[in-house]
């Protein structure tokens, strides 16, 4: 068995733990990255990547059909989905090498390929290959999906996000349990593509993002033609003879009513759960519970030599940026010693439906649950040029504010939604001011300016002030 003492130990080739790998070896750091499957983890190989990929193709045949808006009336739309997939899978190729073993050990990081498992506090085993006793170890372990206790579930083929873009057909009727995120980006990639898809939602679709401007992408999804169930519960899976039928049950006043939807394949996507079991942690005196490892405000474990980051850790939210970000806290934490406190109310989500939704800070919920006074400011899409110009005028911008201000959170429900909620993340990880977005010089035709008009209109109302028109009917005199 081959002893190896490195600095630091990573656990986890995906996201974060190679953004820890690269940085500590950056910096002249000795470390050791493990990982049991495939590099890039999740958001490379069954996540971010190939579900960005398929969009885009999905929403590249519906532009084409949307054509008449424009004045272009193209021919009838043939989707091959042998092709499709073969982007897809293209796509994965062409980042693979950024995150590859090659990559790592030409910048220094030895890569150990096998499943890691502490044996103490201070030592992880790879199988009886190796020993790595480091003074820092890094859990990144990530997420896998999770499957509800249906009865019938496990009796047949159901599709995970690890295993839809394994496809080589396109899908009849694809029934989608989970009416989140992910369930509904591949509802509408997949209905745009040609297939017919049907949502099944226990309770409320998007429940974790603004319910006005999330009402706006239901409404999209619903113009697209995917029918969505919600609430409903699903009591029953039958799969026979390449069919998978659901009996759902749904509520209406005092009655219970139950009914069966049949598709040609089933989607589960009601979450996922974080990867834990195998790795010894209480061999190692780490506490865990269902929702992930746990962990302080500096990410460290109940094993002050271990941190755990990304989607394994318990409390956090399980976003690839997200990870991203745990890796620079505790890159400073461990390397410079320097003190570091993880807050989600900097961290941005996106779902990339079309029109997409974006939500940084705090929505208009949770501030009002925080007791805070709060301003709500607003612009729409169809009041801009740019929008106007390119047939994009679903949806607006919210911004939450203080009283004085502060701007406490952003939601954008519109098109490139996810680029547009990046200046905001900075301005509320800056503490900035409202007053601050109005004074930015805004590139024209952009979409960008929906965002300074809703800042402008924050100082709307002084217009009106007597006071203030008096200020401006006084200045008038000196010309």
């Amino acid at each position: 068995m081959e002893i190896l003492k490195p600095d630091i130990c990573v656990i986890g080739g995906g996201s974060g733990g190679l953004s820890v790998a690269a940085a500590a070896a950056a910096f002249g750091v000795t470390v050791v990255l493990i990982e049991a499957g495939k590099m890039g983890g999740d958001c490379l190989n069954t996540g971010c990547v190939p579900s960005k990929a398929l969009l885009a193709a999905a929403n590249h045949v519906h532009a084409m059909r949307s054509g008449g808006a424009f004045g272009v009336d193209a021919a009838a739309v043939d989707v091959d989905f042998a092709k499709v997939r073969a982007h897809v899978q293209g796509v994965i190729a062409a980042v693979a090498p950024v995150d590859s073993a090659e990559r790592f050990t030409g910048l220094g990081v030895r890569v150990i390929k096998g499943h890691a498992a502490f044996k103490d506090k201070r030592t992880v085993a790879v199988g009886d290959k190796f020993e790595i006793r480091a003074r820092r170890f890094v859990i990144a372990s990530g997420s896998t999906p999770a499957l509800p206790p249906i009865p019938g579930l496990d009796q047949g083929p159901c599709l995970t996000n690890e295993s839809i873009f394994d496809l080589d057909v396109l899908p009849s009727h694809l029934i989608v349990i989970g009416g989140g995120p992910i369930g509904l980006e591949m509802a509408q990639a997949f209905r745009r593509l040609g297939s017919a898809v049907t949502v099944c939602e226990a309770a409320t679709p998007l429940a974790k993002d603004d319910p006005e401007c999330a009402a706006i992408v239901l409404d999209q999804l619903a113009r697209d033609g995917v029918v969505l169930r919600s609430p409903v519960k699903v009591i029953a899976v039958a799969h026979d003879n390449g069919k998978v039928t659901l009996t759902i049950e749904s509520a209406t006043g005092e009655e219970t009513t139950q009914e069966k939807i049949e598709g040609s394949h089933l989607l589960v996507a009601v979450g996922r759960k974080p990867t834990v079991d195998g790795l010894g942690l209480d061999a190692a005196g780490i506490r865990y519970e269902r929702s992930g490892i746990v962990v302080d405000k500096k990410l460290k474990t109940t094993n002050k030599c271990v941190h755990a980051i990304g989607d394994c850790a318990a409390g956090q939210l399980q976003f690839t940026h997200a990870a991203n970000y745990h890796a620079g806290l505790v890159i400073r934490n461990a390397l410079f010693r320097l003190p570091v406190q993880v807050s989600n109310d900097v961290i941005p989500w996106v779902t990339y439906t079309e029109p997409e939704l974006a939500q940084t800070g705090l929505c208009e919920a949770e501030a009002r649950k925080r007791g805070l006074k709060i301003r709500i400011l607003r612009w729409p899409y169809h009041d801009n040029d740019r929008a106007q110009a390119e047939h994009l005028t679903h949806g607006h911008v919210k911004v939450i504010t203080k009283t004085n201000g502060a701007i406490l959170g952003v939601t954008i429900v519109g098109a490139q939604a996810g680029e547009l909620i990046t200046a905001w993340t900075l301005a509320i990880a800056q503490k900035l001011n409202i007053r601050a977005m109005t004074g930015i010089i805004m590139p024209y035709p952009t979409l960008s300016e929906i965002g300074k008009r809703a800042a402008i209109d924050n100082f709307t109302p002084s217009l009106t002030k007597p006071l203030v028109r008096r200020i401006i009917r006084w200045l008038r005199i000196f010309g």
